[in-house]
């Protein structure tokens, strides 16, 4: 019988169109959206443009380096992240003009501040995902 994960993993085999950015990041590659129309990137993938509504869309690499636009240390554990606390939440900016929320690692709590440069590292949640976190750049 195979162990159950200490806690919630994404389901990246439930759509399709998000396939690219699992690959990619099995590989430690970050990857994002971008509409074919307009030239816009856009987070989290979806199936249709946000900023026209059509399916065209293409995968590009970007270098995953950002700031940090807001942050949470987080004191008290969600189930299966007791291990973690305290840890940070932050979202991210990045030039390409998303905003990724995700976990600040490699660093004390105490020292993450708005504005700090950030970039993607890779949290190891399973033999299939490497899920995208930030670390000080």
């Amino acid at each position: 019988m195979s162990q159950q994960p200490s806690r919630p993993l994404p389901k990246i085999n439930r759509y399709t169109d998000t396939q690219p950015f699992w690959k990619a990041a099995k590989e430690h590659r970050l990857l994002l959206q971008y509409c074919t129309d307009t030239g816009q990137a856009q987070w989290f993938p979806r199936s249709v443009s946000v900023s026209t509504g059509r399916r065209h869309l293409e995968w590009r690499e970007v270098r995953g380096e950002g700031t940090v636009y807001t942050f949470t240390v987080t004191q008290r554990a969600w189930p299966g992240h007791e291990d973690r606390v305290p840890y940070v939440v932050a979202l991210v900016e990045l030039p390409e003009g998303v905003r990724i929320l995700a976990s600040v690692l490699n660093c004390d709590p105490d020292e993450v501040r708005i504005g700090m440069p950030v970039r993607v590292c890779w949290e190891h949640l399973s033999e299939e995902i490497e899920y995208p976190a930030f670390e000080p750049a």
